[in-house]
């Protein structure tokens, strides 16, 4: 069985949510660590990639299973490493209680037509809430023909939030066209979790032969999150007063950049937002620190963005693991 979350065990307006009860083995814990940002592929969702004949799919040859997607380089997938006792003995390794596992945004499926992007996210569903106890599951949505039911959908698939992909967040139209989702999300008082990746109809230009690896994570990921942030902040935060967000890999360190906001006219945001929070994937301690003081150290959370990379240490491990479950108490602060 899947560890299928309650949200409303998980509200409270000052202490930290106990999810001891819900059949957690680790009963009694005072305090969940929680890892907010991971990803697993799941056979059911790839035997759906498997079967389709345009990206993003995959393909199976010599032993590999290789995924294929617009805009990124292939990529394979390490279906051993993925099995789900070995990953559930790496979260037990990275003292972790409970990982959060998030749908590969940047692969495209959101963004797909509809009834594509809901059979692709039905499998990956399906295969995350057939994992061992230690796993639950963001609930991502289909952007084509979005309707805010599809927020009711998934959490009653047992998602602990919903996810979108930046891009989905990317200016003042894509805000306003995503107003109904996100006022249901806060309706039903779950938070949002940000993850790179296209919205709607938006192009990704096909990766070079020649172009590394990390390209797209150093430029197209960062502004994709810079521009979620910015779009939320400055315009997204009065008309969605109670949302709470989660930002992948610290929103591109975007919370940085607003003295440059302020000397281009831009629009005063409020950086210590209590319902603002980030991840730290794939960033180290020089970064987390910067961020520690301009947002405030108890808005961090532990995000290692496993299987894509290995964490980086940054010295705050077990400080972002507790700080998880303020994410969801995150949702009692007062205004």
């Amino acid at each position: 069985m899947s560890y299928l979350v309650d949200m409303r065990m998980l509200v409270s307006s000052s202490d930290p949510p106990d999810l001891s009860s819900h059949r957690h083995e680790r009963v009694g814990r005072p305090q969940m660590r929680i890892d907010v940002h991971q990803h697993i592929w799941t056979e059911s969702l790839i035997d759906r990639l498997a079967a389709r004949d345009a990206p993003p799919l995959v393909r199976r040859s010599r032993g590999l299973t290789v995924l294929h997607c617009n805009g990124e380089q292939p990529y394979v997938i390490d279906t051993v490493a993925e099995e789900s006792r070995r990953r559930a003995r790496l979260v037990r390794k990275d003292g972790l209680d409970l990982a959060l596992i998030a749908i590969s945004s940047p692969v495209g499926i959101e963004a797909l037509p509809r009834r594509s992007a809901l059979e692709l996210i039905r499998a990956h569903l399906d295969g995350v809430t057939a994992l061992p106890d230690r796993f639950a599951a963001w609930g991502p949505l289909p952007l084509g023909g979005i309707d805010a039911d599809d927020v009711d959908d998934v959490l009653a698939r047992g998602c602990v939030g919903v996810s979108l992909p930046a891009g989905a967040l990317w200016g003042a139209v894509q805000l306003a066209r995503m107003a109904p989702v996100l006022e249901r999300i806060a309706l039903r008082r779950v938070p949002l979790f940000v993850h790179p990746g296209p919205g709607l109809h938006q192009r990704q230009s096909e990766a070079e032969l020649d172009e590394p690896s990390w390209w797209r994570a150093l430029t197209d990921y960062v502004a994709q999150m810079h521009a979620a942030w910015l779009t939320f902040t400055t315009n997204g935060r009065h008309q969605h007063p109670e949302l709470v967000v989660l930002f992948a890999m610290l929103a591109g360190c975007a919370p940085l950049l607003t003295e440059r906001l302020d000397s281009r006219g831009g629009p005063p945001v409020d950086v210590r937002d209590p319902r603002i929070f980030y991840d730290t994937s794939s960033y180290g301690p020089a970064a987390v620190e910067m961020m520690a003081r301009r947002v405030g150290g108890g808005q961090l959370l532990y995000g290692s963005d496993r299987p894509v990379i290995e964490p980086v240490a940054t010295g705050r491990e077990a400080l972002l693991q507790a700080n998880g479950a303020g994410l969801f108490a995150g949702i009692g602060v007062s205004a």
